[in-house]
């Protein structure tokens, strides 16, 4: 899965690193000119952080959608809830506070899994291209942030903040519901557990076209001998 998006940027394959290929789906328009940019570090984590976005999502099963923390209690989001929040809060902060406007309704037509993934890496790719236009003059402007003014390089800070608390929330429940989890960051239980004993990265896709055509993941190893968490039974 691609990790940066930049001139200068590789994609990391299920462990490998090479260098970008000539597709531009992930990266839609020609990012050089952000290496001259403060706040090219915002440009590319949104790049990255949509794509772990979507990569979360693609580890549920249709039948999933419906699935609470706690099957009794309506407070907590379904995984449904999740990409529903996912779609329609970005969409209101990029258009909102930052004056970033796709054109799109937040929501697919049809709400099942594989229609959220594609209007989700739709939307934000648009908004990737839009954040690479934007000079330093652009991010250091203040917008509105609810009832206060802050400058739109802090927004955005507080933006990615947001997606990624709700990620791991759905990456919590995909453990809750035994499900195999790829990796996000690094590596996690199912491909090897702790970086300390040199547990390896696989990525679920080799890229996000394979993502979005739904198919099969990559595989990962079977269970070692050795504990995948820090505190193994205690």
């Amino acid at each position: 899965m691609f990790l940066s998006c930049s001139s200068h940027s590789v994609f990391i394959l299920r462990g490998q690193v090479s260098e970008p290929s000539s597709d531009n789906a992930v990266c839609p328009s020609d990012s050089s000119n952000i290496h001259l940019m403060r706040y090219a570090f915002l440009v590319e984590t949104y790049a990255t952080e949509r794509v772990k976005v979507l990569s979360v999502w693609s580890e549920f099963r249709d039948e999933d959608l419906g699935v609470r923390p706690k099957a009794d209690d309506p407070r907590g989001r379904s995984v449904l809830e999740q990409m529903v929040h996912q779609c329609v809060s970005e969409d209101l902060w990029f258009r909102n506070m930052l004056g970033i406007d796709v054109g799109a309704p937040p929501l697919p037509s049809s709400e099942t899994r594989m229609e959220f993934i594609r209007q989700y890496a739709e939307d934000s790719g648009k908004r990737l291209a839009a954040l690479q236009s934007k000079d330093d003059a652009w991010w250091e402007a203040d917008t509105s942030f609810f009832d206060v003014r802050r400058s739109r390089a802090w927004v955005m800070v507080r933006r990615i903040s947001h997606t990624s608390h709700h990620r791991g929330q759905l990456m919590a429940m995909l453990r809750m519901l035994g499900r195999e989890v790829h990796s996000n960051y690094g590596p996690t239980a199912d491909t090897g557990g702790l970086m300390a004993n040199h547990a390896p990265t696989i990525y679920g896709y080799g890229s996000l076209e394979e993502l979005l055509s739904g198919g099969p993941k990559a595989t990962l190893p079977r269970a070692g001998d050795k504990a995948v968490t820090e505190r193994a039974g205690r």
